[in-house]
């Protein structure tokens, strides 16, 4: 049978115990219709990179599905039809990976990773830019001296 990975994006407004009920459903057509879920992982409430129907964040997460192509096309409908479901993508794939995905591999690192990646910035070194390098001369602000500051209303 074909390989496929799947990820969906469930709305924001809704609690992780209904995204399981819902992961449930989605896996419950695909082992109706003759599939197995391999894996699945939650990857939880994620920043979308743009708004879709109003929300800004969703609740993220992959199936890896060994299964005919017609279990992949209910569970395709199925999503589209569920108003709880944002967005799916499904990808056909020539293995599946049994090892957890990168996301949440990162997830799992920790604070101390995330810490030491930020390098100076923590310190507050600035080097050469230091504020107290620049001078910048009198300026003359002429009429943006006044309280609006210029601005146009």
């Amino acid at each position: 049978m074909p390989l496929y990975e799947h990820v969906f994006i469930a709305r924001q407004d809704i609690s992780p115990a209904q995204v399981e009920g819902l992961t449930e459903t989605l896996q419950k057509i695909i082992s109706d219709n003759g599939g197995k879920i391999e894996k699945s992982e939650y990857w939880g409430l994620r920043s979308l990179q743009y708004r879709i129907n109003k929300n800004r964040k969703g609740h993220y997460s992959l199936f890896n599905i060994n299964a005919p192509a017609a279990a992949v096309q209910e569970l395709e409908r199925q999503e589209k039809i569920n108003d709880d479901v944002l967005r799916a993508l499904t990808i056909r794939v020539d293995a599946l990976d049994p090892e957890p995905s990168p996301v949440l591999s990162r997830r799992d690192r920790g604070d101390r990773d995330r810490d030491r990646d930020r390098g100076d910035r923590d310190r507050g070194d600035r080097g050469d830019r230091d504020r107290g390098d620049r001078d910048r001369g009198d300026r003359d602000r002429g009429d943006r001296d006044r309280g609006d500051r210029g601005r146009r209303f």
